[in-house]
């Protein structure tokens, strides 16, 4: 058995490409891939990620995409423009915090959104973001068991059985699961804090390597045998830290 996995994508759709011929060359076009969240903000389309993906599923690709916090933002800011994420440090709109929603909103056609009133900038968005793909960015789910993994954005809350965790955690937690260093009953894999190449911690697998700030955006495949890190000679063994 073997799935594939690909970090925090932030608007980077020819990173994205990339990332699936790697793992189209490794292991087919009819791989699952599992897609950590974190598909907007920041990088050039945005729109183009989500019309990508969109596309991959309806022609029956087993792509699972997971909701990331910045893939709530802007289901919520159609909905209301004021809304404030419970979680974000900066108490403010989604188009007033540091979040790269001028971007994602140029995606879509829609000009200085993070300078011109908040009103205008959302009638605007409601006439040119399709509801399909505003739909899609709020139904993801918000995690993903395979018998290899299971796959959520930033974590899990430690100890608390997958049924009982909730959204605001799987979508924006760090500490206290990156720092625990207990077995979480299966190897998490997540995204969410940037690193410089994918680290292996024994418990947790982090994916996100920066792809939104100029880092590669990694993709990897998981199996029997361990996590890989795809690249275009072959695939590197992932290794978690040594006992002692």
């Amino acid at each position: 058995m073997r799935v594939y996995a690909i970090g925090d994508i932030h608007g980077c759709l020819e990173k994205l490409r990339a990332a699936h011929e790697l793992i189209a060359a490794d292991g087919g076009a009819a791989a699952q891939v599992v897609h950590v969240g974190d598909l907007i903000d920041t990088g050039p389309d945005s729109a183009g990620v989500v019309r990508f993906l969109m596309r991959g599923q309806d022609e029956g690709r087993d792509w699972v995409v997971i909701k990331g916090n910045h893939d709530r933002q802007l289901p919520n800011f159609l909905r209301d423009p004021r809304w404030i994420d419970p979680r974000a440090s900066d108490r403010k709109p989604w188009t007033e915090r540091d979040s790269g929603a001028g971007a994602a909103l140029l995606s879509w056609g829609i000009e200085d959104a993070t300078t011109r009133p908040l009103d205008e900038v959302h009638a605007e968005a409601l006439r040119k973001i399709p509801h399909d793909h505003a739909r899609w960015l709020d139904g993801l789910p918000i995690w993903h068991l395979t018998p290899l993994a299971l796959f959520v954005h930033a974590g899990i809350r430690p100890g608390v059985d997958l049924r009982a965790q909730i959204e605001d955690d799987l979508l924006w937690l760090r500490k206290p699961f990156m720092d625990d260093p207990r077995d979480h009953g299966v190897l998490v894999v997540h995204g969410h804090t940037p690193v410089r190449t994918p680290e292996h911690h024994g418990n947790r697998l982090n994916i996100d390597t920066g792809a939104k700030d100029g880092g590669p955006l990694s993709a990897v495949r998981l199996d029997r045998d361990g996590a890989w890190l795809l690249t275009g000679n072959g695939p590197d063994l992932i290794e978690p830290p040594r006992a002692g």
